[in-house]
């Protein structure tokens, strides 16, 4: 895998939700005129069947494509919402070791991700195409990994975090997601790892189960640590569950003596900053503020 460079070629597909040209366009605008790069689309990126971008067939053809094109350096994914997992079996990655790409999305892309870090292909996790305008400096961290630009965060902490500093492989994505994945074959390996995980519009005893379900199943217990993204829109039953989704996964989390750290700008937030999954960090914790680094 190698970073961009002026003229290279990103490709635009869509795995999940039907998007229009309307929902495209700035994106693709941003793409050609400020980052310098060409754009193909997918032959079926506009099609339309129910919700989805397409029939599972025509999704997974440019899946397909996208990972056979022979000159591209990235893969843009137009949206999320569902169905990549609908498509993800019937696409044959193995034509990456001979022309490897950058694949770019979150949230519904965390199966695509799964898969490509199960075959040591590093991702990144970042705003997908139709919210390419939501919030400039966050696109622009897309950006700056594609280039190969240095990328690391600071961010003030938050009174639930746990101090301390770890250095591992960064994983990750939507916690539903992974949740999903469970016991699949593309199950997410969190050993030795820091896990990333965020989520949107979920009710609170579903967040409750979802990480109790990575907690009993061994996924919480072999981090080097946990940073936890935005928890966004979470909703509550009439009587109320007690704790909000950050204490949720606090107290699953409390036995371990590894660093957490809530608030990271990342996931279903305007402000979602991209990372570079499958790539080496170190996460330093404090009580001020927390600090994420790219190490070689």
């Amino acid at each position: 895998m190698s970073f961009l460079k002026p003229n290279d070629t990103i490709l635009l597909i869509g795995t999940a939700r039907a998007k229009s040209k309307a929902d495209l366009q700035p994106a693709i605008d941003i793409i050609k005129n400020e980052w310098g790069l060409k754009v193909e689309l997918g032959k079926n990126l506009f099609k339309k069947h129910h919700q989805f971008a397409g029939t599972d067939e025509e999704r997974a053809n440019d899946l397909q494509w996208a990972i056979n094109h022979k000159n591209a350096k990235a893969v843009l994914i137009a949206g999320g919402g569902y169905g990549t997992v609908r498509i993800i079996d019937s696409v044959n990655f193995s034509v990456l070791k001979k022309y490897p790409k950058l694949f770019i999305g979150y949230s519904d892309a965390t199966f695509l991700h799964s898969r490509l870090l199960s075959l040591k292909y590093p991702c990144i996790h970042a705003t997908m195409a139709f919210q390419f305008t939501k919030n400039k400096a966050a696109t622009n961290t897309i950006k700056k990994l594609l280039f190969g630009e240095e990328l690391n965060y600071k961010i003030e902490s938050s009174k639930l975090n746990k101090p301390g500093t770890a250095t591992g492989k960064l994983v990750g994505g939507n916690l539903s997601i992974i949740y999903a994945l469970n016991g699949s074959s593309d199950d997410l390996n969190t050993k030795n790892k820091i896990l990333f995980i965020e989520d949107l519009d979920e009710q609170l005893y579903h967040i409750d189960r979802m990480i109790l379900n990575l907690k009993r199943s061994g996924k919480l217990k072999h981090l080097k640590a946990l940073v936890v993204g935005g928890m966004s829109d979470m909703k509550d039953n009439a009587i109320p569950f007690g704790k909000t989704a950050e204490e949720i996964i606090l107290d699953a989390v409390k036995e371990y003596n590894y660093p957490v750290c809530f608030n990271f700008p990342a996931g279903h937030i305007d402000d979602n900053r991209a990372l570079f999954l499958g790539k080496k960090v170190k996460l330093s914790v404090t009580k001020k503020n927390t600090t994420l680094e790219y190490v070689s």
